[in-house]
């Protein structure tokens, strides 16, 4: 039973992955058409103004290939913007690989694509037409063989048998996209020699920001100590002096400051706790991260709906950081969404750990405007993770996050 559900999902994920390669299959193949167009019209003479816009359109859609892939596997990182001038853009490797992927993409994309879609509509298709084949008039066949004329069940059940082949042939729907992906896996990645240095920079910018999320972290701890447990603890010490000159010349009004030290020592110890959770929530450790966002979950103001399939533990410091994206997450959703409802998935795949944060706000959700989102990303990018927000003005918003948990 498990592997025919891991099977399944298989299936329903390559499906999905041929719906959206089709898409790009399609771009594709208009921005290849574009191109040919500008390159017949540069040997006339009259079309080198438009060449550099065909080239950034191709780039578009290469760059849209490469985030849809890296949803599904190993990141492609994206190159920069296309040089400045004809002959530049020309000699750029990146711009080179990207005219041959759109010219293979557009083809077997986009065949890939069509097959992979038509395969399980025509499994349904035949599967159910002896249910309703009497709607058919019998000169015109079954859909799709049109030549054999249907006079009764019995021509009926054949063509529901056609189905169950067409139902066996759909699982051969992950080679179709794997055959599909091949040229962007093969094509886009950048050329020998020029993805180290991506990676460099990649990593110099991800450790720049790891510094900067380190020193807020601090800065926000040393003032939540600063002023919140440090002033408790004055308190404390002040009701102290004050109960210790009053317990001779006044007993019952050093047992009333005593009490008042009590409560000033237990809120100081409640604020250290608190400040502590944030460091690294204990709960992850004594419940794990479901259990840990189970809980953020059930306290939030806003009804939330969690969906946790992560079957074995995490890294302390992913989950630790997967706690913190949905705690600062929830936050945002109470004090400025207007959500009625929010959705909250985290599931392991492919050596990622994914969380998904929506909710059916207002909207227009902006990291320039504050509100701790840029706070998550520099917390998911000095982990070498990817966040992608959503918020078109309306609603809903979505944020996704992927962190690398290891295989």
């Amino acid at each position: 039973m498990a592997y025919v559900s891991k099977r399944l999902r298989a299936v329903v994920d390559a499906i999905e992955h041929l719906v959206g390669g089709l898409g790009t299959a399609v771009l594709a193949l208009g921005a290849l058409l574009w191109t040919l167009i500008v390159g017949v019209a540069c040997l006339a003479g009259v079309g080198l103004r438009a060449a550099p816009g065909a080239l950034r359109a191709v780039r578009s859609v290469a760059d849209r290939e490469r985030a849809r892939l890296s949803r599904w596997g190993t990141p492609i990182p994206a190159p920069g913007p296309v040089p400045a001038g004809l002959r530049a853009a020309v000699r750029d490797p990146f711009v080179r690989r990207e005219l041959g992927w759109v010219t293979l993409h557009s083809v077997t994309g986009l065949a890939s694509g069509l097959v992979g879609l038509a395969l399980p509509l025509y499994a349904l298709q035949d599967i159910t037409f002896p249910l309703w084949y009497r709607l058919v008039p019998p000169e015109l066949g079954a859909p799709g063989i049109g030549w054999w004329r249907i006079d009764g069940l019995s021509e009926a059940l054949v063509v529901g048998l056609l189905g169950l082949g067409w139902l066996a042939a759909v699982g051969f729907t992950p080679a179709l996209a794997r055959l599909q992906s091949w040229p962007g896996r093969r094509l886009l990645p950048p050329p020998p020699g020029v993805d180290l240095s991506l990676r460099v920079a990649a990593l110099t910018a991800t450790r720049a920001a790891a510094l900067d999320a380190h020193a807020v972290e601090l800065r926000r701890i040393e003032r939540s100590l600063h002023d919140g447990t440090q002033n408790r603890l004055v308190a404390v010490n002040v009701l102290l002096g004050a109960a210790r000159r009053a317990v001779r010349r006044d007993p019952e009004r050093a047992d009333e400051i005593l009490g008042q030290a009590q409560d000033a020592a237990e809120q100081a110890l409640g604020e250290l706790r608190t400040v502590v959770r944030g460091i690294l929530p204990p709960v992850l450790d004594d419940r794990g991260l479901a259990g840990a966002l189970a809980g953020l979950a059930g306290s939030c103001a806003v009804p939330c709906r969690l969906a946790v399939d992560v079957a074995v533990r995490c890294a302390a410091s992913v989950e630790a950081t997967a706690y913190f994206v949905v705690a600062e997450a929830l936050t945002n959703v109470v004090r400025h969404s207007g959500a009625s409802q929010v959705a909250v998935a985290v599931r392991r795949e492919r050596g990622r750990l994914l969380v998904t944060v929506e909710d059916d706000g207002r909207g227009d959700a902006d990291e320039a405007r504050g509100s701790g989102l840029t706070g998550i990303r520099r917390r998911v990018e000095a982990y070498d993770g990817r966040m992608t927000l959503t918020s078109p003005s309306g609603g809903p918003t979505r944020m996704h996050v992927e962190l690398p948990c290891g295989s």
